[in-house]
């Protein structure tokens, strides 16, 4: 939401809107012109001194009952989505989607870095914060438009892309969606709106296989990956992954060029995330070596293996992993950046987040968490949802096979962390729900 506000503010109109708390995006939106309040009541509709023309909500996160909502209905002003109001942003502009289950902000932000450095300088609305621009989204003046499609709700569906990437596809957002068939639906749905070209990742076997059903219905359709396909042409393929202690040195061909990046994220699934990046930068007309060499200047995203400090040896990251998938990729990420060192252990402090994905994936967090090597495992965070009965985190610890810690009570959490780590160690919080908080916490106790 705080994207959207910028980019308005810095088209010239006027904004207002509340939150629950201060926070930097607030005082941020705040110097640019926003008139926010602290807490939600119907009379912060004229905030800025009258009633607004519309009223913009993310669907997931406003219940019903939120009296600004009910006060913007009996004032029949229209209330639309995010994702409408982004759809208009991005009208008149060359779209580029980039979507998938895992990794769409990392992918999304190496996208708008790699072009920003071919000087192409797009607008761009992502889900993440940008470390090294410090802002998650920008009205550019260039003719691109590079935005995170979300699929979790099926907003994803309200884009019209000329460029699509889809990073990969596994069944997520059951709540939502009920079943896997209509998730890997929703994909096809995205599909059938490419008006340009689908990029697929073809190391991933369901964005593979969207790919071959696209082309079917005779949607262009290329490549990006280590692997090679008989009828989608690898048109970013990744030739060699270096390890290194800042990450991986990577190198792909791009369409006939051959251009090495260092990748400053560890991990190989942040490789893949970099080589669609500057293959959607070229099919939007960059320069494949510039928007490589931008590439070697991405800094990560805020909560994406985000280091948040190194207090006697003790080094303390923070990511928003919160699917089985992205916990084991992050953790091999880890492991990788431990094993380039030559010392060290992992320690992993887990939030679950949601009653629904526990219940869904409790074995498969187990064994993703088990490649670390101690965890400690918090309560669920629930979020918009409400406790199941029978539903906790010893769904996860009772199935953990490294030595595991169930702490209830979120406060001890950081003494918990002390107690086990020694020099060497990284130490990861992780989740999407607030165990972030964490982090700061857990520099003091070692310190």
């Amino acid at each position: 939401m705080s994207g959207v506000a910028r980019i308005l503010l810095s088209r010239g109109d006027i904004v207002s809107g509340s939150d629950m708390k201060d926070s930097r995006a607030v005082l941020a939106l705040r110097s640019m012109g926003a008139h926010i309040a602290i807490g939600h009541a119907a009379e912060n509709l004229e905030l800025s001194g009258e009633l607004p023309d519309v009223v913009v909500i993310s669907f997931a996160a406003i219940p019903q009952d939120n009296p600004e909502l009910i006060a913007a209905k009996a004032h029949g002003i229209p209330i639309v989505r995010r994702s409408d109001l982004l759809a208009d942003l991005m009208a008149d502009h060359t779209q580029v989607l980039l979507a998938g289950t895992h990794g769409k902000t990392s992918t999304t932000s190496m996208t708008v870095v790699a072009m920003q450095a071919a000087g192409m300088d797009p607008s761009f609305a992502i889900g993440g914060q940008l470390n090294k621009a410090g802002t998650n989204a920008h009205h550019g003046t260039g003719q691109c438009f590079v935005a995170e499609a979300d699929e979790s709700d099926a907003s994803l569906l309200r884009y019209s892309p000329d460029i699509a990437v889809v990073t990969n596809i596994e069944p997520d957002h059951l709540d939502f969606f009920k079943n896997a068939d209509a998730y890997f639906k929703v994909f096809d749905d995205f599909a059938d709106l490419v008006g340009g070209t689908l990029i697929v990742c073809l190391d991933d076997e369901h964005a593979t296989a969207l790919g071959e059903r696209a082309a079917q219905r005779n949607i262009r359709v290329v490549g990006y990956g280590t692997k090679d396909h008989a009828t989608i042409p690898n048109r970013a393929k990744v030739i060699d992954i270096a390890a290194e202690r800042f990450g991986s040195r990577a190198t792909f061909n791009v369409d006939g060029t051959t251009v090495q990046a260092d990748v400053l994220v560890p991990g190989e699934h942040m490789v893949l995330n970099g080589a669609a990046a500057p293959l959607a930068g070229h099919l939007a007309g960059g320069d494949v070596e510039k928007l490589a060499e931008g590439l070697s200047g991405f800094t990560g995203v805020r909560r994406r293996f985000e280091h948040r400090g190194t207090v006697n040896d003790i080094r303390v990251f923070d990511d928003y992993a919160h699917h089985p998938t992205e916990v084991e990729a992050v953790l091999r990420a880890a492991r990788q950046k431990i094993e380039a060192e030559g010392r060290g252990r992992v320690v992993v402090v887990f939030q679950p987040h949601l009653y629904s994905r526990t219940a869904e994936f409790a074995e498969e967090f187990a064994a993703a968490l088990s490649l670390a090597d101690e965890a400690i495992v918090l309560d669920i965070f629930g979020a918009r949802e409400q406790p199941v009965d029978g539903v906790t985190s010893r769904l996860i610890t009772n199935a953990m096979t490294i030595p595991t810690t169930y702490v209830v009570d979120f406060s001890a959490a950081p003494a918990a962390v002390a107690d086990i780590v020694q020099p060497g160690d990284i130490v990861l919080t992780m989740g999407a729900g607030n165990v972030t908080m964490l982090a700061d916490e857990i520099l003091n106790h070692v310190s």
